[in-house]
């Protein structure tokens, strides 16, 4: 199955979090923040949202940073992944 976002959202998969501090800490799950990094897998169209034209900004393959308790967790073909506005993507990482 295939989902393609409507409007201004934007489907991603998170990147995984790194398992280990910088310092060499091991990090066990329930120590590990939700990630806030993450792939774009596919964008809605855009178009006019809540009487406002939106362009869209982002595109498939970009890496995201998005707001913390942002989206909608959905699990496709028992692959994770997320729906989420385009407003709630803060950066795109380069």
């Amino acid at each position: 199955m295939k989902l393609k976002p409507l409007a201004d959202r934007v489907v991603i998969k998170t990147v995984e979090a790194e398992e280990t501090t910088k310092s060499g800490i091991i990090l066990t799950g329930a120590a590990k923040e939700k990630p806030q990094v993450c792939e774009v897998v596919a964008v809605g169209p855009g178009g006019l949202v809540e009487g406002k034209e939106v362009e869209m900004t982002v595109k498939a393959g970009d890496k995201v940073i998005i707001s913390k308790y942002a989206g909608t967790e959905v699990k496709v073909d028992g692959e994770e992944c997320m729906i989420v506005r385009q407003g709630d993507i803060l950066a795109i990482v380069e």
